[in-house]
C-alpha cells in the first residue's frame, strides 16, 4: 500500500487547508500524471485513502483534500464562508498542485463524490479549467429532505436567526453495504455531522446553476450514480449528464448501490469503469471543441434569439412584463438609478458608475427605498463585486509588472468613468507610470477627465475618445501599454468576430509578457427581465445580452495570444474576471 504524505496549502483568504499526496510507485509516465480527489459532505480526505490501491493506477500520483470545516482543515464543522468559497478553494487547491508538484493542469483527472461532486461540477462551469477528465460519483444536486417545504422553512429560518447548523440524518447503514465501511464512519473522529444552513442552501442555488447550464462543461465527464441512494435524488443527476456540452460523456447507474457510490460493497464495479475512463482520457491528446462561432451556432446564440423574439401580445408573460415596464416607467420619477437608466442606457457607463457608487437617491424616503431596492437587484450585487475582482487583479498585475523592473503603462479601452481603474491606485505607494482611458462616449469622457481631477491624477491619466473595436487603431496606442483592461464590455456585444478584432488590436499593442484583464459573462438569472424591460445606451433599444461561457471566453483570449493565469468570480456565478499575459 502507498503511503500518504500530509501537506497544506494555502487559500486566498490565508486558510491552511490540509491535504494528502500518495506519491505514484512507479514513475514510467512523462509528464507526470494525478487523480484529484474530492470527499463527500461531513467527511474527510482520508476516507478517499483506500481507492488509491484498488484504483490500480500506480503510475499516478493521488492526491486528497479536506475541504473547509472537514477533518484536520479549519474552520467551524460543516462550515465555510461561502460555497463560492470553496468552489474557489478547489480552483486554489488545483494551482498548488500545478506549481508544488509540478503537474499541470491538463494532465490531472478529478474523481469526487456527492457534495464534492457538486463543489466540482460548479468549479468546471465557472472556472473552464483544462484538465483531463471528471469522474463524478453520486453528485448531491438535490438532497432528499424529506420534510415538505424544507428548503422553504430553511431560507425563512437563516432570514430571521441568520447562519445555524442542522445534523445529518442519515444513517451509516444507508450509506453503504460494507459492514467494515460503516463501521469505520460510526467509530472515525473526523466525521462530523453538522452542516450549515449558508452551505446547504448555497449547495442548492450553485447545483440548479450547474444542471441548469451543464452544456457549458466541456470537460470529458464520467458519471456514477447509485442505483438505490437514500440521500440525493437521482433525476438532477439525469438532467445533468443529458445536457452535458462534451461529447465524451458516460453515465453509469448501479443497481443497488447505496449513496457512499466509492465506498460500496460491490464498489469494483464502479472502479472498474472509473480506471478504463481515466486511461482512455490519458490515451489521447486533451481536446477541446473550438467555441469561436457561438455567436453563430450553439446553445447562447439561440437563448439570445429567443430573447429577441416579441411575445405573442396577449400572453401571461407578455403581460407580466408590460406590467414590469409600466412599474419601471412610475419607478423612475423616484429613482434616480431607475432615471438615469432609462436617459443613458441601463448599460451605459454613467449608469454602471451609479451602481458603483451604490448611494440610494430619490425624491423623499420612498423614492429613496425604490432606489435601494433597485441598487440591490442581483445584477447590480453582481456589477459591485467585479469591480472589486477587478481592482484586485489591476493590484496583482500592477505588482508583477515591478516585480520584472517593467513600467506600468496602464490602458482600459471602455472605461466608463473609469473610476474602478482610478480608486484601485488609492493605497498604492507607486503610481504607474501612465495611465490611457478610453471610451467611445462623449458623456463618459467629460465625467471621466472629471474624475480624473478630482482624484488628483492629471498628471499621469488622460482620457480620450477611441473605439474599443477599431483593431487598427488599437495596435497604434502610443506609448505601448503593458498593462490592458476590458471590463465590461464585450459582454454586450453578441458577436465574437468583434471581440476578437478588438483582442487582436491589444495584443498588438501590449508588449510581450505584459497583462490584460478582461471580464465576462457566463451566466445571469435575469436574462429575460433584462430583454424584456431594459434598455440599452444604443438608441434606446432593447438590451439582449449572449453569454458567453467562460470556455468561450478563454478561448477568444487564447486565440489573440494571451495565456490565462487566474480568475475571480463571485459568489453568484454571473461575473467572472481574469487575468492573461501576452505571449509570443
Amino acid at each position: 500500500m502507498r503511503q500518504a504524505l500530509s501537506h497544506t496549502f494555502t487559500t486566498h483568504d490565508g486558510a491552511e487547508l490540509h491535504y494528502k499526496h500518495w506519491p505514484a510507485s512507479q514513475s514510467n509516465s512523462q509528464p507526470r500524471r494525478a487523480v484529484v480527489m474530492f470527499h463527500r459532505g461531513h467527511e474527510h480526505g482520508g476516507r478517499m485513502a483506500h481507492l488509491v490501491d484498488e484504483l490500480d493506477l500506480p503510475s499516478y500520483d493521488f492526491f486528497a483534500w479536506d475541504a473547509r470545516g472537514h477533518g484536520q482543515s479549519p474552520g467551524e464543522r460543516g462550515d465555510s464562508p461561502g460555497f463560492a468559497t470553496s468552489v474557489r478553494d478547489v480552483q486554489t487547491f488545483i494551482e498548488h498542485i500545478a506549481v508544488q508538484h509540478d503537474i499541470c493542469e491538463q494532465d490531472m483527472a478529478i474523481l469526487a463524490q456527492s457534495v464534492g461532486a457538486v463543489l466540482v461540477a460548479t468549479w468546471a462551469h465557472d472556472y473552464a479549467p483544462k484538465v483531463r477528465c471528471l469522474v463524478l460519483a453520486s453528485p448531491a444536486f438535490e438532497v432528499k429532505l424529506y420534510v415538505p417545504f424544507a428548503r422553504t422553512g430553511l431560507k425563512l429560518m437563516r432570514a430571521w436567526r441568520g447562519n445555524f447548523f442542522v445534523n445529518s440524518y442519515v444513517k451509516a447503514r444507508l450509506l453503504s453495504h460494507d459492514p467494515p465501511r460503516v463501521a469505520s464512519y460510526e467509530s472515525d473522529p473526523l466525521i462530523s455531522r453538522p452542516i450549515s444552513v449558508n452551505m446547504l442552501l448555497g449547495l442548492y442555488d450553485a447545483a440548479n446553476r450547474v444542471v441548469t447550464d451543464a452544456h457549458v462543461i466541456q470537460v470529458p465527464t464520467q458519471l456514477l450514480i447509485s442505483g438505490a441512494d437514500f440521500v440525493v435524488r437521482r433525476a438532477p443527476q439525469i438532467r445533468f449528464f443529458e445536457r452535458l456540452g462534451t461529447l465524451r460523456k458516460e453515465c453509469h447507474i448501479l443497481p443497488g448501490f447505496f449513496h457512499d457510490t466509492l465506498g460500496e460493497r460491490d464498489r469494483a464495479h464502479a472502479l472498474i469503469r472509473a480506471r478504463r475512463f481515466i486511461e482512455q482520457c490519458f490515451k489521447e491528446a486533451p481536446q477541446r471543441p473550438s467555441l469561436l462561432d457561438s455567436d453563430r451556432l450553439g446553445t447562447s446564440c439561440a437563448e439570445a434569439e429567443s430573447l429577441v423574439m416579441p411575445l405573442p401580445k396577449y400572453s401571461p408573460n407578455a403581460l407580466y412584463w408590460r406590467a414590469t415596464r409600466t412599474a419601471l416607467r412610475l419607478g423612475k420619477g423616484l429613482s434616480e438609478g431607475i432615471r438615469l437608466g432609462f436617459e443613458t442606457g441601463f448599460d451605459s457607463g454613467s449608469t454602471l458608475d451609479y451602481v458603483y457608487r451604490n448611494h440610494p437617491t430619490g425624491k423623499g424616503p420612498i423614492g429613496r427605498l425604490v432606489d435601494a431596492n433597485y441598487l440591490n437587484a442581483i445584477g447590480w450585487r453582481g456589477i459591485r463585486q467585479r469591480k472589486l475582482h477587478v481592482e484586485e487583479l489591476l493590484r496583482q498585475a500592477m505588482t508583477r509588472l515591478r516585480e520584472q523592473n517593467r513600467p506600468v503603462r496602464i490602458v482600459d479601452i471602455a472605461a466608463g468613468h473609469g473610476r474602478y481603474i482610478l480608486e484601485a491606485l488609492e493605497g498604492l505607494d507607486e503610481r504607474p507610470e501612465s495611465i490611457l482611458l478610453r471610451d467611445y462616449s462623449d458623456i463618459n469622457v467629460r465625467d471621466g477627465k472629471a474624475l480624473i481631477e478630482q482624484k488628483g491624477l492629471t498628471e499621469i491619466a488622460r482620457f480620450v475618445q477611441g473605439d474599443a473595436f477599431d483593431q487598427e487603431d488599437l495596435a497604434r496606442l502610443d506609448p505601448k501599454p503593458s498593462l490592458a483592461v476590458v471590463s465590461g464590455l464585450y459582454e454586450l456585444f453578441s458577436s465574437n468576430d468583434m471581440v476578437g478584432h478588438s483582442l487582436a488590436g491589444l495584443a498588438a499593442a501590449v508588449e510581450e509578457g505584459g497583462y490584460l484583464i478582461y471580464t465576462g459573462q457566463p451566466w445571469h438569472p435575469q436574462l429575460e427581465m433584462i430583454a424584456r424591460a431594459l434598455t440599452s445606451h444604443r438608441d434606446g433599444q432593447a438590451w439582449v445580452m449572449r453569454r458567453r461561457s467562460q470556455a468561450e471566453m478563454d478561448q477568444l483570449v487564447e486565440a489573440a495570444g494571451f495565456r490565462k493565469l487566474a480568475q475571480r468570480i463571485d459568489e453568484w456565478g454571473i461575473f467572472s474576471v481574469s487575468l492573461a499575459q501576452r505571449v509570443s
